[in-house]
């Protein structure tokens, strides 16, 4: 009884500690692996980088699942933080979360594996010309890139509904919670901007990656050093 005081806070440095996991995993699977490897719309280049740099097409898989992985706990340790605040909406934020990543995220990390896998398997080579691999390989790359849209949406539902948890807590400060707010909105734009006015992927993502490094990047900074705020 004596520790209870401090389990939030050290739940939070918990979920700071694991947050740092996802960001480095995710922004290299991400922002690395697949933004060296894949070029939209060039199926030959593309198919010639997957086999070149197979191991790192395979990495960033891995890095994905554990990005994914950690975000479940997190998604779990949110809710535990939050739960005195408003349990309904700190349940429906971490239901959210765990559909995007853990669920839906996970289970797209096949149409990653696939694009490698039709270059690689000899049985396809024997009834498949390379021009028709590539172009396979190329179009479960853009499966996954949709699939990856999908989880966005409902990870920015979480981000804003996780925000307005933090705004109305005492644990952490406002800022943090507008700003995370800001990244939920920016992830439901970049969804639904790319599917309903395709064209517009280059700036949306970068308004993602800048709306992502103000909200979570520094939650996730907050969280590490302060932990909470003590009830």
């Amino acid at each position: 009884m004596k520790n209870h005081p401090t389990a939030p806070k050290q739940l939070a440095r918990l979920t700071g500690l694991l947050y740092l996991i996802v960001i480095i995993c995710a922004g290299f699977s991400q922002g690395y692996m697949r933004g060296t490897i894949v070029v939209p719309g060039d199926a030959a280049q593309t198919a010639l980088n997957i086999l070149e740099q197979g191991g790192l097409f395979r990495l960033g898989l891995a890095t994905d699942l554990i990005a994914f992985t950690a975000d479940a706990v997190i998604a779990v340790l949110f809710y535990q933080l939050f739960k005195p605040v408003n349990q309904t909406l700190s349940m429906v934020a971490a239901a959210l979360r765990l559909l995007a990543h853990p669920a839906i995220a996970s289970l797209n990390l096949l149409n990653h594996y696939l694009a490698q896998h039709v270059l690689e398997s000899t049985e396809w080579a024997l009834s498949h010309s390379p021009e028709q691999l590539y172009d396979l390989s190329l179009l479960f790359m853009d499966a996954h890139r949709a699939g990856y849209l999908i989880a966005g949406a409902l990870f920015g539902l979480h981000c804003l509904l996780l925000g307005i948890l933090i705004y109305r807590s005492d644990l952490i400060p406002k800022a943090f919670g507008v700003l995370m707010s800001l990244a939920g909105l920016t992830y439901l734009m970049e969804t639904f901007g790319v599917f309903l006015f395709p064209g517009n992927d280059a700036w949306l993502a970068l308004l993602v990656g800048g709306a992502a490094a103000l909200g979570e990047v520094s939650l996730m900074g907050y969280l590490l050093a302060r932990g909470v705020r003590e009830r």
